[in-house]
């Protein structure tokens, strides 16, 4: 017997091809979430590097109400995501400092919350590709199973069936475990490809905001200074 996939489907029975119906569906909506990180992921880092190059002097020269408005202009950005709310919340503070946290603290604790929830949107959809990777093997071998069921009750209700009929109907049925491999193999290793691309983006990401932090922490440590001696020449 050759490997016709229309002869194969044409011997299965209904069951076995409600599963590979299944298995081809995992396949489609790993195909669609790989598409659809690796089309986010190349936006995201094009925004960044558009946001960070406009960026860049503005921190130099520490015009930072500018920054959070150019952030607001790169919504596709992770960076200018954590940027503009990081930012936000130090100037708030501002408006407030007789709470506990300093501003640079306010800042922190935000950045941490928007990192959070970046690295969660970052990972949109790969749960799929986690599902897909763990179940498909089992999903095909359910429909094994259901196949080599059916060929040997269609051997036990007909007399004149040889061997021969029976190992087709087993080659058909384990058709079945080999879509689900086929499936689940590429879910797997996109998943871990994916995985390791988000564990670079947050890498990057947590040390440009690191660097941000510090210099809100050094700029905001001399704004303290000069505001003391400012206190202590008018006393």
């Amino acid at each position: 017997m050759s490997f016709d996939l229309v002869q194969i489907w044409n011997h299965m029975g209904m069951l076995a091809r409600i599963i590979a119906g299944v298995l081809v569906l995992f396949a489609v909506a790993s195909i669609g979430v790989v598409i659809e990180r690796a089309l986010a992921f190349a936006k995201g880092a094009q925004a960044s590097r558009e946001f960070a190059k406009q960026v860049a002097p503005k921190i130099d020269s520490w015009e930072i109400e500018e920054i959070a408005a150019i952030a607001e202009k790169h919504e596709a950005s992770p960076l200018a995501r954590v940027f503009g709310h990081t930012i936000d919340r130090y100037l708030n503070a501002y408006e407030d400092l007789d709470g506990g946290l300093s501003p640079v603290e306010m800042a922190r604790n935000e950045s941490q919350r928007r990192l959070e929830e970046v690295g969660s949107d970052l990972r949109r959809g790969m749960n799929v590709l986690a599902s897909v990777g763990s179940t498909a093997p089992f999903v095909g071998l359910l429909g094994t199973v259901i196949g080599i069921i059916t060929a040997f009750n269609a051997l036990g209700a007909s007399s004149t069936a040889g061997i021969a009929s029976v190992m087709i109907g087993i080659s058909e049925a384990l058709a079945e475990t080999a879509l689900g491999l086929l499936v689940a193999i590429p879910a797997v290793l996109m998943f871990n490809y994916l995985s390791a691309r988000v564990d670079l983006i947050e890498l990057a990401l947590g040390r440009s905001v690191g660097e941000l932090l510090d210099e809100m922490e050094n700029r905001h440590g001399r704004k303290s200074q000069r505001q003391q001696s400012d206190t202590a020449a008018a006393a």
